[in-house]
């Protein structure tokens, strides 16, 4: 991978992480955890990682933001802010 393609991608990672951190909806969290799962899936897959970038995708990506989502769908809103 270009190298200039590679930060920008792990600037990007660390985007997702510090912002669904401080995101105060759990949707959007949600959504931002799972983009983060997956663009640390394109850099495993850049770092050569092939075993790693499937595992994330499938679990990170995939298996965990499912969970979130059920988990948050299941649940109900009490404020309106």
């Amino acid at each position: 991978m270009i190298w200039q393609l590679s930060y920008a991608t792990l600037i990007l990672v660390m985007v997702c992480a510090v912002a669904s951190l401080w995101i105060r909806d759990l949707m959007g969290a949600a959504i931002l955890f799972g983009a983060y799962s997956f663009l640390m899936c394109t850099q495993w897959l850049a770092m050569g990682a092939v075993d790693v970038a499937f595992t994330e995708a499938a679990i990170g990506a995939g298996i965990s933001s499912a969970l979130v989502f059920a988990a948050i769908f299941r649940t109900t809103r009490r404020s309106k802010d």
